[in-house]
């Protein structure tokens, strides 16, 4: 399992180093009593790196980091975003799967990975 490969977010300023550094981010926002959050951390965690290993992960605890969660209207649980260059690239909330996830990846991953 992959879940070592995840940040956790502890501060604005932490998630805004992680961007600052990193081409590419997937974020997932979610809060420990959200089951659907809890199973899906590991699996992306994989999916990334089996498929996007450049990718960096961060989890963001809306419970006690809700400050980040309220900059990125994040309102209902669990939402994946993904940014590139600092600049969200695609979001996903509520209702969606590690496919969608991975085809909405795909492309922008392509263009870095070939710089």
């Amino acid at each position: 399992m992959h879940t070592d490969i995840i940040t956790h977010i502890d501060s604005p300023e932490m998630l805004e180093s992680l961007l600052t550094e990193h081409t590419a981010v997937l974020l997932l926002f979610g809060a420990p009593h959200c089951g659907v959050c809890q199973t899906l951390k590991p699996r992306i965690a994989e999916m990334l790196a089996q498929a996007f290993p450049l990718m960096q992960m961060a989890y963001i605890d809306c419970q006690t980091q809700a400050e980040i969660a309220a900059s990125h209207n994040v309102f209902t649980l669990p939402v994946v975003e993904s940014v590139f260059y600092g600049k969200t690239f695609g979001r996903f909330s509520k209702v969606f799967s590690l496919a969608d996830i991975k085809e909405a990846l795909a492309r922008p991953y392509g263009l870095i990975v070939t710089e």
